[in-house]
């Protein structure tokens, strides 16, 4: 047996696949509940951006002043895509399935 031969039945050994299947931990229930009051939380934070900004935008507009709602308006919709993503996500990087 050569060198080469030993080091590429190694890699091979090595470059198999492992079969995961991800389970809860015990008492994971009370975590995952938290989990998602935080995402209520922020849904309910991003809704209520949308209406300040929509506030402010509308007393902009009256007074004449400089427009830094569409600011507010861009980070409020930018942080709910990905704080509504990021389940998704994070399902597909663990499970691997896109």
């Amino acid at each position: 047996m050569t060198t080469a031969y030993l080091i590429s039945e190694a890699i091979t050994v090595l470059a198999d696949q492992i079969p995961v299947t991800p389970k809860a931990p015990p008492g994971s229930e009370k975590l995952i509940n938290i989990v998602n009051y935080l995402s209520w939380l922020v849904m309910v934070a991003g809704i209520a951006a949308l209406i300040y900004a929509g506030g402010k935008f509308g007393w902009e507009r009256f007074h004449g002043g400089a427009l830094e709602s569409p600011k507010i308006v861009l980070g409020a919709l930018v942080g709910g895509i990905i704080a509504t993503s990021a389940g998704g996500i994070m399902q597909a990087v663990v499970t691997g399935t896109g």
